[in-house]
């Protein structure tokens, strides 16, 4: 008699190698610098696109470390620095103190950093619901919360074996 074992390992790994896949293709299409710059444009701000995705950022997850933030954006934690340093001249962005640490330098939205992400909030929304408008709305919810629930999975640390 066959082990239902195997044909289950068989069809996890399958299913693992199709969700890996359809992850490289969100990321492919999320990295290219056109899908910033068609994002920028149709939120009428007037951002360079390398400082778009670190405005962002330091926006959603901030107060935040350039070292943090340079290993969220994987970039060398010296041109993060360098670009941080360029968002705080056009005040969008504030660097202080960290509260955990002294040593350490957070950078944190400014009113008008807010600003410019609520518009860039608003365009996201205005593509993704082109995005999303053939879909029910159960897909869509079902999507959400798996998106969710793997987003929390892979944010742990994995344990050997796993």
């Amino acid at each position: 008699m066959a082990s239902r074992k195997n044909v289950q390992n068989t069809h996890i790994s399958e299913r693992l190698r199709q969700i890996h896949s359809a992850v490289l293709d969100i990321v492919s299409v999320m990295n290219r610098p056109q899908r910033d710059e068609a994002l920028i444009r149709e939120a009428g701000i007037p951002l360079d696109r390398a400082l778009f995705p670190l405005l962002v950022l330091i926006e959603r997850f901030g107060p935040i470390g350039v070292v943090d933030l340079s290993d969220r954006v994987g970039r060398d934690y010296t041109t993060v620095s360098r670009q941080v340093a360029k968002l705080e001249s056009l005040d969008l962005v504030e660097r202080r103190e960290s509260v955990a640490d002294r040593r350490v330098r957070e950078a944190v939205a400014t009113a008008k950093g807010k600003a410019m992400t609520g518009l860039v909030d608003a365009a996201r929304e205005r593509i993704g619901r082109g995005i999303f408008a053939t879909w029910e709305t159960q897909e869509l919810d079902e999507l959400v919360r798996l998106m969710r629930k793997f987003a929390d999975a892979v944010s742990q640390e994995p344990s050997a074996g796993s």
